[in-house]
């Protein structure tokens, strides 16, 4: 029987491929019977090469059409020509006589579906008729589709699909060794090259109107299936094919909008294919199951494929409208069940297990590649390390051990209740003072979590961080190095100079607590932002990192932002990663921006959280020696102690600097030298932040006003010049030992007056009893919890503070930047200050009624702020004065200062405002959680990453891309 093909060639824009397609039609061993050329309305001069060929009938087309539509004009065009052709015949014919033409063979005519893209070997069409001639039963067949520029490897050959409808390519990218030339009967093929029997595409209606691009082919070749006929691939038809049906009519088709095509193509089968009784179950599900994805893109790290999740099970629910008619269509033509082509799906577990497998190859070194193998922790000296840094942790806080608490400087208990923690965060009332309310510091989600780990004694978290915050320095700062330098003991000697850092260990004296935090992260900041450019596991992990590093240091939020701006233009292709970094840290910072912004004081935000204390000025030489505490890191005192000259303290310190500072410079001059230019910018900035952070008077102490901490940005200056040390050392492999010994000795010796000080009684920070006031005022609380204690600490001959504070007293997770930091006092402030100001003194002021209205049972008079006979006599003066007044009954002396209690009877103070008792609080929270949440979601590592892999000699690309798929389900 002769077969009649009409070939159907649809371009668009297509100019670059079409020469060698319409050379590749005319060169065909076995021509087509006619060629319909359909252009898509093509600015490039595709209509005009159509034109100049030997095609049959060019039919115009709207842009927007898709190929499938191409398609079905090119058919309607054929069957109006065809129609014409017969009447013309049977005109000219004798009366009484048919010509052969006017009863046709139906199942003799075939359609041939070419893009512009598609060039056919010349043997192509002679193959594929070769196929359906020999087996009647099969209405479409499919051709071995190639890589346009490469002929070896096969692009597609076959299609499935699983048991949830997700559409699986049999074969993707392969090397075409004649493995699947065996293949014969599937489930679907491509649209590109297919042959399908005419009378079969016009009973079917054609491709889905419903599936534009993705999946139409394997939908109609399934629908084929269901209504009798076979679909066969034919391994000796080849056709170079440069893209697929779906991305046809676009120049580019990104990750996140093809997810959305074919996953909207899949939701749209899926309505199609169910019965009818659980249709309805399926359209409620969509947007639910969306939700429940997108989940699961979070934890697998596909953070680009939410939206298009989302976008997609709306479409499909409200928007798609071909639902309904591409189900009439399968039942008008359905003579079969879906048993029928169970055997050629693919299950689940298959699916998976091809996945898996794929995964497991891709991460497999070749035999031609050598494996860099990262220095161990242990086998490079990390282990040493902790254990020295450990021993000079225990030498300066050792007597923490034991202890409830950490209480001094800018340190005070947590919550008892690790409740009290998480009740803290957001907005809503400040338990300091008054009462205020605002926005808490990020610094509390920090604290919040720290007390978690310990949740049956909050306090207990932080005592332990002061006994591990040496070795866990040298963790940090260990991985971090072996990104800089392949020498195997380097790393460790980065880990113990960090451990050992002036400004760590200055910082942890005073009680600076979220100084030393943002200390022990920013090498894990530096080592995620790294590999966050190919990692979105990473990226979500310097997120957090980055959100820890300036709630506990806001001062460095300035320099890190401008660091995390240079490493995002320096690496566009990876901006969608690096981008998000900054988004955890503004989600904790908005609600606190606001409301400063509402002060006219956003300078606030850069200052220390935790208690206010008095920070030295220091001066531009003693922080280039690396001392924010001043007195050259403590060599002033010890050269004292030994009857040398102080003012020799600087040049001691300098000449034990010079190793690191010659090195750190030397990084210029040597092999690698570009490397050590991001450590000196992050040293520059350090310094530059350490000295602004000096001069910025944000918060005061008493009657005093007090510079920002400046060991944060000393800590940022020591990380850089390590880093453009280890450059050095890297670059000079034969001194690098006696270079290295010199540095870990000179800082050793740098450390001593600091790790000494804790037995020449320089103690700022102490052990605590987990609470800040006197037991018999923490006994009351459990009857009265809002009961109100005054505080009154002398500062000086004339001057005294005065806080009021409410239950066991202020803890750390209570304080706040927008109370240490307010430009003017509020009117409770002045109250206290006023009332402070008459009981320090004996007058005729009688205070009942302003202690009854503040609700102040208890007066304590603290210990003074800063030793001398000064306070001494203030604080005499103000024990006189309680003792004659006749409010008061002394309680007696406690280890937190001397107590009395007011007589008189008090009101019971209000609750405070919790952080979702308002509509503003719970937008606030809400947001913030949902922040973390999915930034912690994505920062959870799915699997091990693969080695680092030098290539050693020519590789090929990457592995089959066979059965690749996100999900199924």
């Amino acid at each position: 029987m002769q077969q009649r093909v009409t070939a159907i060639l649809v371009a668009q824009s297509g100019a670059a491929y079409l020469g060698r397609t319409l050379d590749a039609l005319a060169a065909q061993t076995r021509l087509p019977d006619a060629v319909i050329a359909v252009d898509l309305e093509s600015p490039d001069g595709s209509a005009a090469l159509l034109s100049a060929s030997s095609v049959t009938v060019l039919v115009s087309a709207p842009a927007a059409a898709t190929f499938g539509q191409g398609v079905a004009l090119a058919v309607t065009a054929a069957t109006h020509i065809e129609g014409q052709a017969t009447a013309r015949q049977n005109a000219a014919a004798p009366v009484g006589v048919a010509s052969p033409e006017q009863t046709p063979d139906a199942d003799a005519e075939w359609l041939w579906l070419l893009a512009h893209d598609s060039a056919p070997r010349p043997d192509a069409l002679e193959h594929l008729l070769g196929a359906v001639e020999i087996a009647p039963s099969v209405a479409i067949a499919g051709p071995k589709l190639t890589i346009w520029d490469q002929p070896r490897v096969i692009a597609e050959f076959g299609e499935t699909m699983t048991r949830f409808g997700s559409s699986l390519a049999i074969v993707d990218h392969e090397l075409d060794q004649a493995q699947h030339d065996a293949q014969n009967d599937v489930l679907g093929v491509a649209a590109t090259g297919m042959l399908v029997r005419r009378s079969v595409w016009t009973a079917l209606g054609g491709f889905d109107r419903g599936l534009p691009s993705t999946d139409a082919a394997l939908d109609f070749c399934i629908r084929a299936r269901l209504a009798g006929h076979r679909v066969v691939t034919v391994p000796t038809a080849r056709v170079a094919s440069a893209g697929a049906a779906a991305d046809f009519s676009r120049t580019k088709l990104t990750p996140g909008r093809d997810r959305r095509i074919s996953r909207s193509a899949q939701l749209h089968r899926r309505l199609v294919y169910a019965p009818s009784v659980v249709v309805p179950l399926h359209w409620l599900a969509l947007v639910p199951l969306a939700f429940l994805r997108v989940l699961l893109h979070l934890l697998a790290k596909r953070p680009r494929f939410i939206g298009a999740e989302i976008l997609a099970a709306f479409a499909v629910a409200f928007s798609d409208t071909s639902v309904l008619g591409a189900r009439r269509r399968l039942r008008r033509t359905q003579t079969f069940g879906w048993k029928a082509v169970a055997p050629l799906r693919l299950s689940t577990r298959r699916a998976w297990e091809f996945r898996a497998q794929r995964h497991e190859n891709g991460h497999l070194p070749t035999a031609s590649a050598v494996v860099d193998e990262p220095v161990g922790f242990i086998l490079g000296g990390g282990l040493w390390a902790m254990g020295g840094a450990a021993a000079l942790g225990v030498l300066a806080f050792g007597r923490l051990i034991g202890a409830a608490s950490v209480t001094g400087g800018g340190l005070l208990p947590l919550s008892p209740a690790v409740t009290g923690l998480w009740e803290n965060l957001g907005w809503g009332g400040r338990a300091l003072g008054a009462g205020a309310i605002g926005a808490a510091d990020p610094f509390t989600y920090l604290l919040a979590v720290l007390g978690s780990l310990t949740f049956w004694q909050p306090s207990l978290s932080i005592v332990l961080l002061y006994l591990t915050a040496l070795p866990l320095a040298v963790v940090g700062a260990f991985f971090c190095a072996r990104r800089l330098t392949t020498v195997t003991w380097v790393p460790a000697l980065a880990g113990f100079l960090w451990s050992i850092a002036p400004s760590f260990i200055s910082g942890l004296q005073g009680g600076h607590l979220g100084a030393a935090v943002a200390h022990l992260l920013l090498p894990w900041l530096v080592l995620l932002s790294v590999n966050g450019v190919r990692s979105w596991s990473a990226a979500a992990g310097s997120g957090l990192v980055f959100a820890a590093v300036v709630a506990g240091a806001p001062v460095l939020a300035p320099a890190l932002l401008l660091l995390w701006f240079g490493w995002l233009i320096s690496h566009p292709w990876s901006w969608l990663r690096l981008a998000a970094i900054p988004v955890p840290a503004l989600a904790l910072y908005f609600p606190l921006i606001i409301d400063q912004w509402m002060r006219s004081n956003l300078i606030g935000l850069l200052a220390d959280p935790g208690v206010a204390v008095i920070n030295p000025a220091g001066s531009g030489l003693q922080l280039a020696l690396g001392s924010a505490a001043g007195r050259s890191d403590g060599w002033t005192g010890l050269l004292s102690s030994l009857s040398l000259p102080g003012s020799l303290g600087p040049v001691v310190v300098a000449v034990l600097l010079l190793p690191l500072g010659a090195l750190a410079l030397l990084a210029l001059f040597t092999r690698g030298a570009p490397r050590a230019i991001p450590p000196l910018i992050i040293a520059l900035l350090g310094f530059v932040t350490a000295a602004a952070a000096s001069r910025l008077f944000v918060t005061s102490v008493g009657a005093s006003a007090n510079p920002i901490w400046a060991g944060s940005g000393l800590s940022l200056f020591w990380l850089g010049l390590i880093g453009s040390a280890l450059v050095s050392l890297q670059g000079l492999p034969r001194r690098a030992p006696s270079r290295g010994v010199l540095l870990g000795v000179a800082s050793v010796l740098l450390a001593i007056p600091l790790i000494s000080a804790a037995f020449g009684g320089v103690n700022v920070v102490q052990p605590g009893t987990g609470r800040s006031l006197p037991a018999i005022v923490s006994a009351e609380t459990t009857s009265r919890p809002r009961i109100g204690t005054l505080v009154l600490r002398p500062s000086g001959a004339d001057a005294v503070t005065a806080s009021l504070e409410r239950g066991t007293g202020a803890t750390l997770d209570d304080q706040s930047t927008l109370i240490s930091s307010a430009p003017v006092f509020s009117a409770v402030d002045l109250r206290l200050a006023t009332l402070a100001g008459n009981l320090a003194s004996r007058s005729g002021y009688d205070p009942a009624a302003e202690l009854s209205s503040l609700s102040i049972d208890f007066l304590l008079l603290a210990p003074p702020i800063s030793d001398g006979t000064e306070s001494d006599g203030m604080s005499q003066r103000i024990r006189h004065s309680l003792d004659g007044n006749e409010r008061f009954i002394s309680v007696g002396e406690t280890s937190k200062g001397s107590l009395w209690r007011f007589t008189g009877q008090t009101i019971t103070a209000a609750p405070g405002v919790g952080n979702r008792d308002t509509a503003y609080g719970q937008l606030v929270l809400g947001i913030q959680v949902i922040i973390m949440a999915v930034t912690t979601l994505l920062a959870i590592p799915t699997g091990r990453s693969a080695r680092r892999r030098r290539p050693k000699a020519e590789q090929l690309s990457g592995p089959a891309a066979t059965f690749d798929e996100d999900t199924d389900d």
